[in-house]
C-alpha cells in the first residue's frame, strides 16, 4: 500500500522536492525538480479540514457539526487553508487568525504558528508585514 508523500523536511523543517516521478504502467522515470503542489503542502489537519468543507459543500455550519469545532474556528481555520492553499488574503484586509478568531499580537506569536505549521510560509510574512503597518 503506497504512503502518503511528506512535504516537509523531518530534520529542519523546509519544503522537500521531488526529483523523481516513475510511472509503474510502462516504466517511464522522469528526473527533474518537481513541486508536491499546493495540495502536497498541506498537513494532516487541513487535509482534513479540506475533505470535511468537499463533503459539506462548503456550508461552514455542517462543517462544524461534523468536526465538533465552534463556527468562528470552522472560520478561522478556513481562511487559514486559504491562505495555505496560496490564494493571498481576502480584498476586505483580513489577517492570519488563531482558532479563538483574533489576530497574532506580536511577530514571535505568527513565527511560533508557523513552526507549528498552523499556517504557512506565505501567510505569515503576510501577518509579520500587517503587524509592521500596524505600528
Amino acid at each position: 500500500m503506497p504512503h502518503d508523500v511528506i512535504s516537509t523536511c523531518p530534520v529542519c523543517s523546509n519544503e522537500l522536492a521531488v526529483t523523481r516521478l516513475h510511472c509503474r504502467s510502462c516504466g517511464t522515470t522522469l528526473e527533474g525538480d518537481f513541486s508536491v503542489g499546493r495540495f502536497g503542502r498541506l498537513n494532516r489537519d487541513q487535509v482534513v479540514l479540506l475533505e470535511s468543507f468537499l463533503r459539506s459543500r462548503g456550508n461552514l455550519r455542517d462543517m462544524e457539526r461534523e468536526l465538533s469545532i465552534s463556527y468562528p474556528t470552522v472560520r478561522s481555520r478556513v481562511e487559514a487553508l486559504i491562505r495555505a492553499l496560496g490564494f493571498g488574503p481576502r480584498a476586505d484586509g483580513d489577517t492570519v487568525e488563531d482558532a479563538g478568531g483574533e489576530a497574532p499580537a506580536t511577530r514571535q506569536e505568527v513565527l511560533e504558528r508557523l513552526a507549528r505549521h498552523e499556517i504557512s510560509a506565505d501567510a505569515a510574512a503576510t501577518a509579520i508585514r500587517a503587524l509592521g503597518r500596524n505600528r
